[in-house]
């Protein structure tokens, strides 16, 4: 029995987030790009003062293209896969993230960063469709809104002493619901999803057909994340910047009844510019890029939860009020190499507005 809802959405969520390796990392689950890429830390400008940060930002991740290698595909050549049996054939993914940021630095040298992710997320597919059934009416899904995985980032910059190179430690915490179905597509871990159907012929929820695990709110992994970074200006007006990061699961539920489930190893790196000739209004550009492993486990849909995406991401902060600022990006992908077939966003956007104290 084939799960209802077995999305390949996984690898480009986690691919799209990954490339975040400061105030917000990784904030995406187990697939390639279904979160936000974007350098956070960058947008609001590095900075070496003691005292609190607190940083809000929202992200829009609409996956809605079928994406194989570095190619678009169509819905009528994934279910010409498999034309007499039918094959899953996904139609989008929408992601939505709120992420509370909560930093304290106690001298220029160390900082550390609380990353508390609210996830709401839709995912509808025509299910295991041949090519003729791929109409409105045949559409059913599910959506999922919960709190996701929380992360905790220590970070130390007393190398040199402009303060400007900085190494991470961190952890990820199973902390977001966790679930799906097994492999044979029935048993549970954790709370369902609301499920639903929009056309008469769609797939009928049951107790058997969940949200795919890759997709729920956590991942049910501790995992460890290390980085580094640094940011120097480069002439009068220009300031530059370069961050990496990678995260792997280090403890998982692969031996739970009912939870075989790994997600890949993630790497991400991020540089750009930033123009600094107007303090209150800083245009930036960022390049963001990010590497995601197979997914492990029954659970896990191997085949199509890895890749490398590239994005090109132009966007504004300003300053809004005395130590308020706001930022707004847009995320253009420039480039995608994805195993299998899976869904991908034509952009991204994302909205933050943070204070220091």
């Amino acid at each position: 029995m084939r799960p209802f809802l077995r999305p390949t959405t996984r690898t480009l969520l986690a691919l799209a987030c990954g490339a975040s390796a400061l105030a917000l990392p990784l904030t995406a689950q187990a697939c390639a790009t279904c979160g936000c890429s974007l350098s956070t830390d960058a947008a609001m400008g590095y900075s070496a003062s003691p005292g609190w940060r607190v940083n809000l930002q929202y992200d829009f991740i609409n996956q809605n293209q079928l994406r194989s290698g570095t190619h678009a595909v169509s819905a009528a050549s994934v279910a010409a896969l498999n034309p007499d049996a039918g094959q899953e054939v996904e139609h989008d993914t929408i992601n939505r993230y709120l992420t509370l940021g909560i930093g304290y630095s106690p001298s220029p040298e160390w900082n550390f960063n609380l990353q508390i992710p609210y996830i709401d997320r839709s995912h509808t597919t025509y299910g295991a469709a041949t090519p003729d059934q791929l109409t409105p009416d045949n559409l059913s899904g599910a959506t999922v809104s919960s709190l996701g995985d929380v992360k905790f980032i220590a970070a130390w910059q007393g190398l040199l002493p402009t303060h400007n190179l900085g190494f991470q430690l961190g952890v990820k915490l199973p902390t977001g619901r966790y679930g799906g179905p097994n492999a044979d597509g029935t048993g549970v871990v954790g709370r369902d999803p609301v499920a639903f159907s929009r056309g008469p012929n769609a797939q009928q929820p049951s107790p058997g057909n969940l949200l795919d695990t890759s997709l729920q709110p956590g991942t049910g992994s501790t995992d460890l994340i290390v980085g580094a970074y640094a940011y120097q200006p480069i002439s009068q007006n220009f300031d530059a910047f370069v961050n990496g990061q990678f995260q792997a699961a280090v403890a998982h539920r692969l031996n739970a009844p009912g939870a075989d489930y790994r997600p890949g190893n993630l790497a991400s790196l991020s540089f750009g510019l930033r123009y600094e000739a107007h303090p209150d209004w800083v245009p930036q550009l960022q390049v963001n890029l990010t590497h995601k492993s197979h997914d492990q486990g029954a659970l896990a849909d191997t085949a199509d939860t890895a890749g490398t995406v590239a994005y090109l991401s132009p966007g504004l902060s300003v300053t809004v009020a005395k130590g308020w600022q706001a930022y707004g990006f847009v995320q253009l992908p420039v480039y995608s190499q994805l195993d299998g077939d899976q869904l991908f966003p034509r952009w991204t956007a994302s909205l933050g507005i943070s204070t220091a104290f």
